[in-house]
């Protein structure tokens, strides 16, 4: 019954994707028009089926799965009006165009137009949701179901204290400065390292999986069978684009390894953007940066210095504005950052205008560092062009769960980085393959008997910086 809802999302992936690669940039007005039909049409088909659901008297899981996702739907069909929804297609369509200027001149004023129209649309979103502790947590249930202000609340506040105290103990090996850092390659043959990581390394299959490029990298599943990223390729420090590719991979895979069978269904997700960070942030982080992946890939490098020296250095620990340079150490401040801003915004203790300052403010605070311009301050992400706020809790969260995968595959088998197959197997069976059938907190609870527990994080982030 979902297959024609499936076609249509298929249509809005492949033209959301080019959007952010291959198309000039005139063509933004009659994309957005068109997917703000498509999102149109996708709604109407979807409300077609409805009394199907509605009848339907769930017999295992797959067909639970398959009632709370869509009821999830309903809920947001039935609260959000249509023309407000194709508004906020038609808007975040041409927003993301506009900040991608604005952020090339860090010129805050000509997004902030934008960014007004966005948080006055998300403002009433959230109230027409509804909620029980906070209006923002209308919309961090949007991408982490279930999940609310509460929530969060407790996570940073076991988190950010205890990473204050690993940040203030980092041995000196993993601060000081490599010279990488300024270190320029050549686009070409680095495209051709990247490409070897990929699939030589990592194991991507390359009947099903493709790498383009793009200012902002991103991950994009057409089907389980097509599915595509992209990387940023800088000139210097090679660093940025190796974790790139392994952060946008660890998204990659866990599409690639989503049960055949649920298929053409909206079970063919994961149940969050929470867990579907976590294997990212997983691969990125735990996989990428462990000495092991270092001393595989280093041949590939084409470097002169030690293995050593390399893996020190891709794991150092700076203070420094660019969220998406961050290291794991200060990463989540960056998020912090964002949650509190976003959350004063929705309740409607902060306008746009604030923006930039209180930003500033935060990442003093929390860093105590100021961003030189917008464009390495509030300026740096397109998430908010986008529309989305509420996702970027879900980058921390997607780190805690990242500590519990590594901490429970640690017990039950240890941790093999010259096995990718083998842990590849292992989050398949314990994650990937049930797409979307579970809500994120019970399938937390299911493979890992704990959810959202920061302290398998923490312990990680102790044993590996010796802090």
């Amino acid at each position: 019954m979902y297959e024609d809802i499936w076609a249509i999302e298929h249509a809005i992936s492949l033209l959301d994707w080019d959007i952010q690669t291959y198309m000039p940039q005139s063509g933004i007005k009659a994309r957005g028009e068109a997917l703000a039909r498509l999102s149109n049409l996708r709604r109407k088909l979807l409300l077609g089926i409805r009394g199907e659901i509605e009848k339907l008297e769930p017999k295992n899981d797959i067909e639970k799965g398959l009632k709370r996702v869509l009821d999830r739907e309903y809920k947001y069909y039935d609260a959000v009006p249509e023309e407000l929804d194709m508004k906020l297609h038609r808007i975040t369509s041409e927003a993301t165009v506009v900040w991608r200027n604005a952020k090339a001149k860090g010129d805050f004023n000509a997004f902030k137009p934008y960014l007004e129209q966005i948080l006055e649309i998300k403002r009433e979103i959230a109230h027409k949701l509804g909620y029980k502790d906070h209006p923002y947590s209308a919309l961090l249930d949007r991408y982490e179901e279930g999940f609310t202000v509460t929530d969060a609340e407790r996570v940073f506040n076991e988190l950010l204290p205890g990473l204050s105290k690993i940040l203030n103990k980092i041995d000196d090996k993993f601060t000081r400065k490599y010279h990488f850092e300024d270190e320029k390659y050549d686009v070409f043959q680095m495209s051709k390292t990247i490409e070897a990581i990929a699939y030589e390394v990592l194991k991507m299959p390359k009947d099903r999986f493709r790498i383009d490029v793009s200012p902002h990298p991103f991950t994009v599943s057409m089907s389980r069978n097509d599915v595509r990223i992209t990387v940023r390729y800088e000139g210097f420090d090679f660093k940025r684009v190796l974790y790139s590719l392994v952060h946008e991979s660890g998204h990659a895979i866990y599409e690639l390894q989503i049960d055949p069978s649920l298929e053409y269904s909206p079970l063919a997700n994961a149940p969050s953007m929470g867990l579907h960070e976590s294997q990212s942030r997983f691969w990125e982080n735990v996989v990428g940066r462990s000495y092991g992946f270092i001393k595989t890939i280093y041949p590939l490098l084409n470097v002169k210095d030690s293995i050593d020296d390399v893996y020190y250095y891709v794991n150092g620990v700076k203070r420094q504005p660019i969220r998406v340079d961050a290291d794991e150490v200060t990463y989540n401040f960056h998020i912090a950052i964002r949650y509190e801003i976003e959350k004063r915004a929705i309740e409607g203790s902060l306008e746009a205008s604030e923006f930039p300052s209180l930003f500033n403010d935060l990442m003093d605070k929390y860093l105590n560092i100021r961003p030189k311009n917008d464009e390495e301050g509030v300026l740096q992400d397109v998430h908010w062009s986008q529309g989305s706020f509420g996702y970027f809790p879900t980058y921390t969260l997607g780190n805690v769960i990242a500590g519990m995968v590594y901490y429970h595959m640690k017990s039950e088998r240890g941790f093999d980085i010259s096995n990718i197959e083998g842990i590849k197997n292992w989050l398949r069976e314990r994650i990937h393959k049930y797409g979307a059938i579970y809500s994120p907190k019970e399938l937390q609870m299911r493979s890992f008997g704990e959810a959202y527990n920061p302290s398998r994080l923490l312990d990680y982030m102790r044993e590996k910086y010796n802090a």
